[in-house]
């Protein structure tokens, strides 16, 4: 995020003009698509829901973060067609920051959202309990303070500076050591152990799925494996040129360093435009919901993680019920027989 659109592919660009033509076209087709796009998620959200859910909570703030970061695009686009920073300092730092607040805020809000599966799958009741309106905002408000800490090195390591002719908002690590704690904090704080903890979720997830009688596809599950999955697609290169710039630095590699320069530019433009691809996996999730719910599909969408999540514990319930009847029965008659019955969670 720190590294996102700015001197790696203004570089690039000098060095190679026709891709000046391709970053202008990646960054201007990430605005026109995603900031329309999720200003309807945040409209619908927000004023077409009647019954907002975590979910749909969940999805409101990343669609907000998404929204913060492509409206840094302008800048960048200026910066590619200009070949220069012109916006100062100021702007230089917070339009960087914005990036890295947004980039930790969309792994946490994604994170907290296999969190929350999880927890519905194994433990429905205590799901139930605690999944209230107060602790829902409660962890949405913790995820933005802490995205707003975890960015700061962001502004510290963000300056002008003079390349040749051009002033660039460049980064600036005083030493090597500098460099190696930035990529590293980064790529660890920013994806690796968030995501392990998505990985972590979705291997319990499904193995409690494999000792059930797994009968229905629910909608909710799968819009929140398409967001992890987009997300892990467009960031994980990146944070992967993270760990060979840092490699390239402590061994000196001019290899290591130059495949970083290569590679960098292409892949924090594919980063960036990460922020453009929710609001299409939403429009494919709930594309049989726009013949009948027009422009109010997304609400409809975003409403029916509710009704599962109410079906996923009756079911529960009724599915506990018939265990206890089940046991009754082997007590009465003693025929094991009366004990298969299905012991699927959403049932």
């Amino acid at each position: 995020a720190g590294e996102a659109v700015s001197s790696p592919l203004l570089w690039f660009s000098l060095t190679f003009p026709s891709s000046r033509a391709l970053g202008l076209t990646v960054l201007s087709l990430a605005f026109i698509l995603g900031f329309p796009g999720n200003v309807f998620v945040v409209w619908s959200a927000v004023w077409r829901v009647q019954k907002r859910t975590v979910t749909c909570l969940l999805i409101l703030h990343l669609a907000l973060a998404d929204c913060a970061v492509l409206l840094t695009a302008p800048f960048f686009l200026r910066l590619l067609s200009a070949g220069k920073w012109e916006f100062g300092p100021v702007v230089c730092q917070l339009c960087h920051y914005v990036c890295g607040v947004s980039m930790y805020a969309s792994i946490f809000l994604i994170t907290l959202m296999s969190l929350d599966r999880c927890l519905a799958v194994t433990k429905p009741f205590i799901s139930q309990k605690i999944r209230t309106a107060v602790v829902a905002r409660t962890l949405v408000l913790a995820i933005w303070m802490v995205s707003f800490l975890l960015a700061v090195p962001v502004i510290f390591y963000r300056k002008l500076v003079l390349r040749g002719r051009h002033l660039l908002c460049d980064l600036s690590h005083p030493a090597i050591g500098h460099l190696v704690f930035h990529n590293l904090f980064e790529t660890l704080t920013g994806f690796a152990l968030p995501f392990a903890a998505i990985i972590w979720s979705y291997c319990i997830i499904g193995r409690r799925l494999q000792e059930t009688r797994f009968r229905r596809k629910r909608r909710t599950n799968r819009l929140i494996v398409l967001i992890v999955a987009a997300f892990a697609l467009f960031w994980l290169p990146f944070h992967v040129v993270n760990v060979l710039d840092v490699a390239g630095a402590l061994s000196h590699s001019k290899g290591l360093i130059m495949a970083g320069k290569m590679a960098r530019p292409t892949l924090t433009a594919l980063a960036f435009f990460s922020s453009s691809v929710n609001p299409i996996l939403y429009a494919f999730t709930g594309g049989a919901l726009i013949k009948s719910a027009g422009i109010g599909f997304m609400a409809k969408l975003f409403e029916g993680t509710a009704s599962e999540m109410s079906s996923t514990r009756q079911g529960t319930g009724r599915t506990i019920q018939r265990r206890e009847e089940a046991k009754l029965e082997v007590v009465q008659d003693g025929t094991p027989e009366s004990m298969t019955l299905s012991t699927n969670p959403l049932e």
